[in-house]
């Protein structure tokens, strides 16, 4: 609300708080910056950077390493830094790229001075240098150097930073031309200017722009892979040479199926080696804070105090009911007061539940968590107005650290509360706030999530016979603050009850346990499934989409057993192929399938190859469209066995409103991995080749439709077709000449032609043709004859209209129609004896 300050610019935490690094916040440091000397001095004066770093045991023991190894006195060459939320991977790149740059006196370092000496140093050696940053460079641009040179790949940049242009004279051909160097090359590269530190940031994120990309100047995909298959390789045998890189820990990091597939084989290079380093800091010590948090509040402080404490009172005045009834008493305002800025429920929480757990000191534990709490608010420039239980950074090392040691003297499973649904990159609560704007503009999910915990998880660690839970008016009580609507903490309770894994409610209590919900329930149960049932379930919904076939096909057939289920008739089908067999590029499966289809039915060729399109699933969808399949049997398997399970209603009612937003799911990805709709064309009549033609569908809707309109906007699939193009291509193939006599050909073996040949525009129908035939006619375009008599055509038309065309009747060049008509006119006439019709088997043209 206006004029109200938060905390932060009320209340100075103590120095001791405010500097003390529990845990490094990763989002701030970068060290592309550092590298371009654009970074501010905390992150990029080595000495300031030092002062303000807590040198933990995981950061220490990867100094330790990188000594060793840049001294030559042994060490892992390579060290993959990888965590499953903020644990420091980019400040603990930073804190190698200051140690060896050669500017810092160890001495005016705490605590280096022992790592130094640790590994027998009194100086850490001066390294050469390279910092890639995959979210910095640009594997479209080429990057001009100083010297005139052009660098284009991560291992001409790499050489040139540790080399100069002796450095990438090394590696020039392989830059030039994007293809990896080989480790020998390498090898001597970080021989000749050892010792050599090569740090990579974000390199996932950097792959992830080259996957199905083969004319970037950075060289593609796989040779980059190839490039960190041969830098570890070169790294293990240059006894002064030291690789690290990071990698994200899950798939919220990594950004779709190219990021997915870069991270599996970056890990597969990295699998074989023993020095993974992940910083553990909830496993650190810190240091307690034996005094006050914060500084004594100056007289305009007071007022400012005053100020958010006042509205803090108008809101729970305001909404009686919405609050406990003592919020609106006199004596909470008072409490408040003297709680500033530390919300009273939070202090209620932690002097009742959490002081209730045995070994959690009263004051020595509140002061061990609110130091870590504070210093973390404070890096992260919080902006609340008090610091709540909702407020809580639980995914931040200091008070992690300081909530689960106590909690793991009773169950071990809390750790894995947190991360699952609580806090984090990777919480479910953290995804609801990103994935719905009416939750994620307040971070309101996430800040329930968190109040909940705060309330529940001491009572559910160490049970001590009350009713278990936490009522959503005491939830509202440790989230809302002044300017926001109570009612949001309902929204997200609901959301958290519907998505989190060890999330339970009943009525209208809540609470956090280490026993997994309904949720994982239906995730084990998914999880379980075997691969046939999940096809099965595909198929039967692909199934029901054929009986609402767009009236462009004639009949759809959803992914046949073999290419026998599907008819070899004149007239125009769809064939949608199975989702587990997709499409991405020529060659894929779903080519491969649909090409097996096209070619023949069964044991015999297929005769009419040009009535057949083949609607495929994306191969980037695939993943997806299973865990959606797996999901909705999961829960529709725990309502069919609600009886066995002892559900209660509430439960029941869960799983109900849960299995019908599964399908729903379902449904959606179903419909939005079905992207390609594959073509097959005969470019040259003289040659058998088939291309493929791949038209993406775009736009939303029922796949079939979006099918139906892309073959005709795309003329795929004429419904209708002018007669001068009808005539452009029989006279372009020389049809007119095909057949005796010249001129004349029968309807019904022109049919037959259209759907046989794929050179040949393919027609929705038999009804196309005859309709281009009658107004060809009408326009004097070709003539139209309804039989043959000795040869000769009979009941000839030529630019006439009102008559109805038929496959058995014959169509006339436009000389041939000419000659048949005045023959016609100067002949009386006379009875006749009628050919038979010539079949529409015999000879086609070339």
């Amino acid at each position: 609300p206006s004029g109200l300050k938060p905390w932060r610019e009320v209340a100075t935490p103590h120095p001791d708080v405010a500097s003390g690094r529990f845990s490094e916040a990763e989002f701030a440091a970068d060290l592309a910056q550092v590298l371009r000397g654009e970074a501010g001095p905390e992150y990029g004066d080595p000495l300031e950077f030092y002062r303000r770093t807590h040198l933990t045991g995981g950061l220490r023991r990867l100094l330790l390493n990188a000594l060793r190894r840049l001294s030559g006195a042994g060490g892992d060459p390579v060290v993959e830094l990888q965590t499953a939320f903020g644990g420091g991977k980019t400040h603990s790149m930073l804190a190698l790229y200051h140690l060896f740059g050669g500017g810092l006196d160890p001495h005016e370092v705490p605590g280096l001075e022992e790592v130094l000496k640790e590994a027998g140093l009194t100086q850490a050696p001066k390294a050469r240098r390279a910092v890639l940053v995959g979210t910095a460079l640009d594997p479209a641009k080429r990057r001009p150097k100083p010297e005139g040179m052009v660098v284009h790949t991560l291992w001409g940049e790499m050489a040139y930073q540790l080399g100069g242009v002796e450095g990438y004279r090394l590696v020039e051909e392989g830059d030039l031309r994007g293809v990896a160097p080989g480790s020998d090359t390498l090898k001597e590269l970080f021989d000749r200017f050892a010792p050599a530190l090569v740090l990579i940031d974000e390199w996932v994120a950097y792959l992830r722009n080259l996957h199905g990309e083969e004319d970037l100047p950075s060289g593609t995909f796989d040779q980059n892979l190839t490039f960190a298959q041969a830098l570890t390789e070169a790294a293990k045998r240059s006894p002064r040479a030291l690789v690290v890189a990071s990698l994200p820990a899950s798939d919220a990091e990594v950004g779709g199926g190219g990021g997915r597939e870069a991270l599996l084989r970056l890990q597969n290079v990295f699998g074989r080696l023993e020095s993974v380093w992940q910083p553990a800091t909830q496993d650190e010590s810190y240091e307690i804070v034996r005094r006050r948090l914060f500084l004594p509040l100056s007289a305009e402080s007071f007022r400012d105090r005053d100020a958010v404490v006042q509205a803090f009172m108008r809101l729970y005045r305001e909404h009686r009911g919405e609050f406990p009834a003592e919020t609106a008493e006199a004596d909470y305002e008072r409490r408040l007061k003297l709680a500033y800025p530390i919300h009273p429920e939070l202090f209620d929480r932690l002097y009742g539940d959490w002081a209730a757990l045995e070994g959690f000191q009263r004051t020595r534990g509140v002061l061990r968590l609110m130091a870590a709490v504070v210093h973390t608010l404070w890096s992260r420039g919080d902006a609340s107005l008090m610091i709540l239980p909702g407020s809580l950074p639980l995914d931040a090392g200091g008070p992690r650290y300081e909530l689960t040691r106590h909690l793991s003297r009773f169950h071990e499973g809390f750790a894995q509360v947190l991360d699952t649904d609580v806090d984090g990159p990777n919480a479910k609560a953290f995804l609801l706030d990103q994935a719905r704007p009416n939750l994620g503009r307040y971070q309101m999910a996430r800040r329930t999530a968190r109040a909940v915990f705060m309330a529940t998880a001491p009572a559910a660690a160490a049970p001590i016979g009350r009713p278990r839970g936490v009522e959503g008016i005491r939830v509202r009580l440790g989230v809302v603050q002044p300017g926001e609507n109570p009612s949001f903490v309902a929204d997200a309770l609901k959301a958290l009850s519907d998505q989190l894994t060890y999330f339970h409610a009943e009525g209208d209590r809540y609470w956090f346990e280490t026993r997994p919900s309904l949720n994982r329930m239906a995730q084990d149960r998914a999880a379980a499934l075997d691969e046939d049932r999940v096809r099965q379930e595909l198929v039967g919904r692909l199934r029901a989409w054929a009986k609402e076939r767009p009236s462009l096909f004639a009949a759809v057939h959803a992914v046949p057993e073999g290419s026998g289920d599907v008819p070899d008739e004149p007239a125009l089908r769809l064939v949608i192929l199975p989702p587990w067999v997709s499409h991405t590029r020529e060659g894929s499966e779903a080519e491969r399938l649909a090409r097996e289809i096209l070619e023949r039915r069964g044991q015999a060729p297929r005769r009419y190859r040009n009535t057949l399109l083949f609607l495929a699933a994306d191969a980037t969808s695939q993943p997806d469209l299973e865990e959606a399949a797996r999901s909705f049997l999961a829960w529709k398997s725990i309502l069919e066995d609600a009886p066995s399970l002892n559900l209660g209603e509430m439960d029941r009612r869960q799983v109900a409103s849960r299995l019908a937003e599964a399908e729903a799911i379902l449904n959606t990805r179903l419909e939005e991995g079905y992207r390609y709709l594959l073509s097959f064309h005969q470019p040259d009549p003289r040659a058998p080749e088939l291309e493929l033609q791949t038209l993406r569908l775009l736009g939303s809707g029922k796949p079939l439709e979006r099918a139906a309109s892309k073959a005709k906007n795309e003329s795929l699939a004429y419904t209708e077709w002018h007669p001068r193009f009808l005539k452009d291509t029989l006279e372009g193939y020389s049809f007119f000449t095909a057949l005796e006599p010249q001129g004349v050909l029968p309807l019904g073996w022109l049919w037959e032609a259209f759907c046989t040949y794929p050179y040949l525009p393919r027609l929705k129908g038999e009804e196309v043709l005859l309709a281009s035939v009658r107004k060809g006619v009408e326009e004097g375009l070709f003539g139209y004859a309804e039989r043959l008599e000795e040869g000769r055509p009979k009941r000839v038309l030529w630019r006439e209209g009102g008559f109805a065309p038929s496959l058995a009747g014959f169509l006339l060049a436009k000389e041939a129609a000419e000659k048949a008509k005045a023959e016609e006119e100067r002949q009386p006439p006379r009875p006749s004896t009628v050919e038979p019709t010539p079949s529409h088997t015999g000879p086609l043209p070339p």
